[in-house]
């Protein structure tokens, strides 16, 4: 039951619904269509007239000819039929022609005996869907009520031909293999509405478990019935299709293979295209992976005569690569359609455009789902937030998204983006909507999506709300004031929503992002005190003795566990990821929900991650208790608390720390490199040990990472105390000097990471002046990384004679 205070709220909202100005009433309104219409084009009209229903509880009538009385009409068609819905506008219409092209469509508005009459007029059955889908965004509906601005109207056409979106049916996702048919009908409609026109599946056997425990259907049959359903909507259908088996070489795998993939082909209603990665996963050299796409193009075409296939660059190590782009040039294959660039690719998108010759169209394949090992990370993402929300969060990102697009896709013809779940439902809107219009404004993006998908009421506030949550995200934690402030928005818009916005899975995953972001947030600052208040303890431990001041400061960290801060907050994010696993069957826990893995996207079970140096300190106690000697304790207690000095007249970077990186030459950044091919990028891994292990500086492929120092002592000579991070010790790593001067060859990493000092040469600072670069070997292939480096001391040793 509604508290008193919230019904006056929701009768308010009624209110302002019920008497919208400079506004269309449509609420008795007659949905006027053609009856020799296609399927798709049917399936449109009934998508329309459900989802004001959904949202309204008003069932608009559906006529194939004009209501005598004067009703309300919204008339709906392709432009080749105009005089069969348009009613007597149609030669007024037929002059009216709008934007020419595939996918257009034009609305208009007038009166007929001073009532409204709404046209949706489609270039094409596509048109008339996505017409439909810009009616949908623009109609201001709430209970009992739909309204339309009176003064609306638009021609437009998309951009892109290809904007599309990967719906991955597999254990690994975070929500979409607890999805039934129902289910995905409604969110491929959710996508449509926003200028989706192609969905990607994947097959039965990928890299990725069999089954799930959330599985309502055999992968097999639920493939096949997404695909039936984007082809009653008149999408394009893909499908993700690695080649993982050992050794295409062999005439007998070749052979399962061709089997394996005609059994899938033959089953499914509708494939428009088959993309093969050449890598992540799969690892076939590419001559002899062409060589069997070429016999899996013949494979497909048995039952899909004019389905197209793709193939990927990705992981391909610069042999490899020079290799494939050989053959795509050289022999041009003609059952090759096109290449598509996605992660771990070792070129820029526009690089690799220019060395594909044009015959050949590029398709982008963006990372859009995850926010850190990834092709495009979330820049200067803080360290807490990649020790709890982790790889797959809740992440909005419309800003940083936006970028992406703008800078990359113009050497495409489209995008079909690469999702792991619902986690990135934000993205893919902006996606679709750059996808349709490169110009688009953002803010009026998210407005759209906040009152189509959240209400009218709240379309400004959840679109601002959405913004925030990106501005959570950007620079260090301990300085950013605004997570508070964040959630202060969405708990005054959690306290007035109704019980069917609460029970709203994008307003809960919103609400749980505000809360976890707060949550963290208040325990950094927390533990920081704590760890800066237990420093004290160590520094003044020769007047207690070393076991006492251990003992104390062992007390004093612990209060993190023992007296947890901010537990009404962590109680909110456990109730809203309750609520997410009941709407959507979003699984943020793996004990609780049965996640695939932590790294899945189940960061509840991250939310107590320490968020300072607790547990690396108490190994650290525990070792010095066992020293029989309190002279060698105080020794090696007064090492953890000089940790991070240098000394004098030298310098310290903790690499992976936003606030103590001063002499990381940077690049360009996110906002010219999104995907860091030529800037330094943060980045993390190991998970012991120290906080700074934790996270470094990582340069990817063969580009170099760089510190630079000035303003050296001349008269002076220096060490430098470098810790070395990894995730894969086998990566190997060398450090030159001003670009000639070799301080170390190549040499493999240690797990767990240690320090090991190296002497820098007289040379190379006798100018007052320092640049060190790291290099990873060069022309590996795989993800980019392991030029990774962690904290590093420049320290002066002694004065130059």
């Amino acid at each position: 039951m509604l508290s008193q205070h919230r019904f006056i709220l929701w009768s308010f909202a009624l209110f302002i619904w019920a008497v919208p100005s400079a506004a269309l009433d449509l609420s008795k309104a007659v949905v006027v269509s053609p009856e020799n219409v296609s399927g798709p084009e049917k399936k449109a009209v009934t998508m329309l007239v459900e989802e004001v229903e959904k949202r309204t509880q008003i069932r608009w009538e559906r006529s194939s000819s004009w209501p005598p009385s004067p009703t309300p009409v919204i008339a709906v068609g392709p432009a080749s039929a105009l005089n069969s819905f348009a009613g007597e506008f149609a030669e007024e219409l037929s002059g009216d022609r709008g934007v020419d092209g595939a996918e257009g469509y034009r609305i208009r508005v007038k009166r007929r005996k001073n009532t409204p009459v709404v046209l949706v007029i489609g270039n094409d059955a596509r048109g008339v869907l996505f017409g439909i889908g810009r009616l949908l965004r623009v109609l201001r509906m709430g209970p009992g009520v739909v309204t339309l601005p009176d003064n609306f109207s638009i021609a437009t056409v998309p951009r892109y031909r290809l904007r599309g979106h990967q719906l991955g049916y597999r254990p690994k996702t975070n929500s979409y293999d607890a999805w039934d048919v129902a289910r995905w009908e409604q969110y491929i409609r959710d996508l449509i509405v926003f200028g989706c026109n192609a969905i990607e599946l994947i097959p039965p056997r990928s890299d990725d478990d069999a089954d799930s425990p959330h599985f309502p259907l055999p992968p097999m049959e639920m493939m096949m019935q997404m695909s039936r359903l984007a082809d009653e909507y008149g999408l394009d259908v893909w499908i993700w299709y690695p080649a993982m088996d050992p050794d295409y070489g062999d005439p007998k795998t070749v052979e399962f293979a061709l089997k394996e993939w005609g059994e899938v082909f033959q089953k499914l209603p509708r494939i428009d295209a088959v993309f093969v990665p050449g890598g992540d996963p799969g690892h076939t050299r590419p001559a002899v992976l062409m060589q069997l796409l070429a016999k899996q193009t013949e494979n497909l075409h048995h039952f899909h005569p004019k389905a197209q296939m793709w193939v990927s660059p990705q992981s391909f190590n610069q042999p490899w690569l020079d290799e494939f782009l050989g053959i795509v040039r050289n022999q041009q294959p003609p059952w090759l359609t096109g290449v598509v660039y996605g992660p771990q690719v070792r070129l820029s998108l526009s690089q690799l455009r220019a060395a594909v010759p044009e015959k050949y169209p590029i398709r982008h394949y963006p990372d859009i789902t995850h926010s850190l090992h990834c092709e495009y990370p979330a820049p200067d993402w803080d360290s807490a937030y990649a020790a709890t929300e982790g790889r797959e969060p809740i992440n909005p990102r419309p800003l940083g998204q936006a970028t992406i697009f703008r800078l990359t896709q113009p050497c495409t013809i489209g995008f079909l983006t690469y999702s792991e779940g619902c986690n990135d439902d934000v993205n893919k809107t902006v996606w679709s909507a750059l996808g349709w219009d490169p110009a688009a404004n953002m803010t009026n993006a998210l407005r759209e999506y906040s009152r189509y998908f959240i209400g009218d009421r709240y379309a400004e506030a959840f679109a601002q709300g959405l913004l925030a949550l990106e501005r959570n995200w950007r620079g260090a934690l301990l300085t950013n004031e605004s997570v508070f402030t964040t959630l202060t928005k969405f708990r005054a818009m959690e306290q007035s929503a109704s019980p069917q916005l609460e029970s709203n899975w994008r307003f809960q995953q919103a609400l749980y992002r505000a809360y976890y972001d707060a949550y963290t947030r208040s325990r950094l600052l927390y533990e920081t005190d704590l760890e800066a208040k237990a420093m004290v303890k160590l520094r003044d431990a020769k007047k207690p003795g070393s076991l006492t001041a251990m003992s104390q400061a062992d007390a004093i960290l612990e209060r993190a566990v023992t007296e947890r801060v901010s537990t009404h907050w962590r109680a909110r994010v456990f109730e809203l990821a309750e609520a997410l696993y009941r709407s959507i069957g979003m699984q943020l826990s793996v004990p609780l929900y049965k996640a695939k893995a932590v790294d899945r996207g189940a960061n509840l079970d991250n939310i107590d991650v320490p968020l300072n140096d607790r547990l690396w300190l108490k190994e650290r106690f525990a070792a010095i208790r066992d020293l029989p000697d309190e002279g060698e304790r105080l020794k090696r207690i007064e090492s953890i608390v000089k940790w991070t000095d240098p000394g004098p007249g030298g310098f310290y970077d903790d690499l992976g720390n936003l606030l103590r990186q001063p002499h990381l030459v940077r690049g360009a950044g996110f906002e010219k490199d999104p995907a860091f091919l030529n800037s330094a990028l943060i980045d993390f891994g190991y998970k012991s040990g120290r906080i700074s292990w934790w996270n470094n500086a990582t340069s990817l492929y063969d580009e170099p990472l760089k510190l630079h120092y000035d303003r050296l002592n001349h008269g002076a000579r220096y060490k430098l105390r470098v810790v070395y991070a990894s995730d894969v010790a086998s990566r190997k790593i060398r450090l030159v000097a001003n670009g000639n001067i070799e301080i170390h060859p190549f040499r493999a990493k240690t797990i767990p990471p240690q320090p090991i000092e190296f002497d820098i040469p007289p040379e190379a600072t006798k100018n007052g002046e320092l640049t060190l670069s790291w290099f990873r070997e060069p022309g590996l292939g795989d993800n980019g990384r392991g030029c990774q480096v962690a904290e590093v001391w420049l320290m002066r040793i002694s004065a130059r004679l």
